[in-house]
């Protein structure tokens, strides 16, 4: 088993917390970081280890996307400035009714996953139909994932109802679980789009086999409207009838919380996660990531689909996050750098059950981590590291990216995914949606006449 010392400028292992670290090494060995050393002892201890100096980086744990549609990314800016409803029913559902399939879903999950990995993600939380294929992408490509297992209340390509999108989930679950990239989680779509009975089902399956519940919930002002009419009562109070508001539930956005959400939350051990870009997209309203905090709740960070974002940027997300939580707030001390870090990392890991795993930089943990350059004139001079990762850093200063002690990322550049055959299918599809979109204007234009 090769051992390897990782070599960088400066150290933030995230845990312990507030720690930032000069002239340590990282050692890994095999998928996993056998220890975390000074440099002059690693380099006495390993004399014949492979050695990767990083003498203008640092070193961190790898972000963990915690809300995604990778294969969207193929509709980035396909239908902008509109709101969820009008952006759902009229442009997204469509496009996707007429172009989603097997061959859709892996060319734009490649380019997901390329996006991601070059910003430093090194795990995804993915919610999308063919999720089979998805979890394929993702394990060709090296990168972790969590698969969702979609479930909604209208037919697709994918499944035909409810039950047949548990029934193919859980054969899709099955087939992957051994393999070590990959664990998966029900998706139910929103408490709005699925039966009582189906989130009942799930609710069973996740508690008997310890499935995450990745879900939107709360997205919109439209949802609470609908959950009083459609089953007279709060979505969380719903939430809790059908045995789904637990420590397994990832609850994405939350934008319309009230006072007793977030004691509901909090006692239920419940995960939020975090999509500010893509709720101000969307005009869907702000998470109030002040007052969860202070009631205990674990927050995590997704950047949504790139349709709706438009990018895949986690650096970017948190430095979003930080400035709307003070913005919102009028309080400048609410969620400082570190937290915003940590969001992206072991808050993430703890959501997903694998905080003991993933999301810090300590011996015995795997070896997903990522080095950031910071010789550039917009993080020169620098007093604070961790300020300049949240409130300067690019993406495109990510330089190295390891997962499972594989290195994926070298110099900015990938080393085992072919980026021009990618972004020619991108092309391809772009292509294909545009001759659609045109088509079906110029049927609508000549309706009109």
């Amino acid at each position: 088993m090769d051992t390897v010392l990782l070599l960088p400028r400066l150290l933030v292992p995230v845990r312990p917390r507030l720690q930032v670290l000069e002239q340590m090494a990282v050692v890994l060995e095999g998928e996993t970081i056998k220890a975390v050393l000074p440099r002059s002892e690693a380099i006495a201890t390993y004399q014949d280890a492979g050695r990767i100096e990083l003498p203008e980086h640092v070193l961190l744990p790898g972000f963990i996307n915690m809300h995604t549609h990778s294969a969207m990314s193929l509709l980035r800016g396909y239908a902008d400035d509109l709101n969820l409803q009008v952006w759902l029913n009229e442009h997204i559902w469509p496009i996707e009714k007429a172009f989603v399939g097997p061959d859709f879903v892996h060319d734009g999950t490649r380019l997901a996953i390329a996006e991601m990995l070059r910003g430093g993600t090194t795990f995804f939380n993915d919610l999308y139909f063919f999720p089979e294929v998805t979890a394929a992408a993702a394990v060709e490509a090296g990168i972790r994932a969590c698969i969702g297992l979609p479930v909604i209340d209208v037919p697709t390509a994918w499944a035909g109802d409810e039950n047949d999108y548990i029934d193919k989930g859980l054969r899709v679950s099955e087939s992957w679980q051994n393999e070590p990239l990959l664990n998966t989680a029900f998706s139910p779509h929103a408490p709005y789009s699925v039966g009582d009975d189906a989130l009942r089902r799930i609710a069973k399956i996740s508690t008997e086999r310890d499935l995450r519940v990745h879900m939107h919930v709360l997205e919109s002002g439209w949802e609470v409207d609908e959950s009083i009419r459609q089953h007279g009562k709060p979505t969380l109070e719903r939430l809790h009838d059908v045995g789904l508001l637990n420590e397994r539930l990832l609850a994405v956005h939350m934008t319309q919380l009230n006072g007793t959400d977030l004691t509901a939350l909090a006692g239920a051990d419940v995960n939020v996660i975090h999509c500010p870009e893509s709720n101000l997209k969307l005009g869907n309203g702000i998470c109030e990531v002040g007052k969860l905090h202070d009631h205990g709740v674990n927050l995590a960070l997704g950047t949504d689909s790139a349709a709706s974002n438009n990018d895949l940027d986690l650096l970017a997300e948190s430095r979003t996050a930080a400035l709307l939580a003070k913005g919102y707030s009028a309080d400048p001390c609410v969620m400082n750098a570190f937290q915003a870090l940590e969001m992206l990392t072991i808050n993430a890991a703890k959501a997903l059950g694998m905080s003991n795993q993933l999301g810090s930089i300590e011996a015995g943990k795997l070896a997903d981590l990522c080095a950031v350059r910071l010789d550039s004139l917009h993080t020169t001079p620098m007093y604070d590291v961790v300020s300049h990762l949240i409130y300067t850093v690019s993406s495109q200063q990510v330089s190295h990216v390891w997962v499972g002690g594989r290195m994926l990322i070298q110099d900015g550049g990938f080393l085992h995914l072919d980026v021009d055959e990618i972004i020619d299918k991108a092309k391809y599809w772009e292509q294909k949606i545009t001759a659609q979109a045109r088509a079906a204007r110029s049927k609508e234009y000549n309706l009109h006449e």
